[in-house]
């Protein structure tokens, strides 16, 4: 009977330290996937950043740049939800600055407009709240009846 007592403390100890290490290397690479989401959250950014540039400056071809715009944002959009550091009012204005870019194509070709959400994108890569309430601006300048 002592014989198996011992066995039971020593089964639980062993399972007991199994625990804390499992728990210990899922923390762990859940860190890490969240750095690579940011990771990839930032550089979509930077890609909207460089297409947003782009289109200011070309002389031509502004509907595939326009196009670019929109397919580096709604990619950053994606993974800004997988985010767990940002809040959900941060998630929403992202969100909502990318379908302003979808469903509002006449009034976000404005250069005044667009210049401002170089200005918003930057800030969002650079991990600013600033960017959040540039991005929530733009997004209120919108006139969503309109076209």
């Amino acid at each position: 009977m002592k014989h198996r007592m011992h066995l039971a403390i020593i089964f639980a100890v062993v399972a007991m330290i199994g625990m804390v290490v499992f728990l210990a290397l899922y923390l762990d690479e859940k860190r890490r996937v969240q750095e690579t989401y940011r990771k990839q959250f930032v550089a979509c950014l930077n890609h909207t950043s460089e297409a947003l540039d782009s289109y200011l400056t070309a002389d031509a071809d502004y509907e595939f740049r326009y196009r670019n715009i929109v397919s580096n944002m709604s990619a950053a959009d994606s993974f800004c939800f997988l985010l767990e550091n940002l809040t959900q009012e941060q998630k929403i204005q992202v969100n909502e600055l990318c379908t302003v870019f979808v469903k509002y194509p006449e009034q976000m070709q404005k250069k005044e407009r667009l210049t401002a959400c170089k200005e918003a994108v930057d800030d969002l890569a650079q991990n600013l709240d600033k960017g959040f309430e540039e991005a929530g601006q733009i997004v209120a300048e919108i006139d969503k009846m309109g076209k």
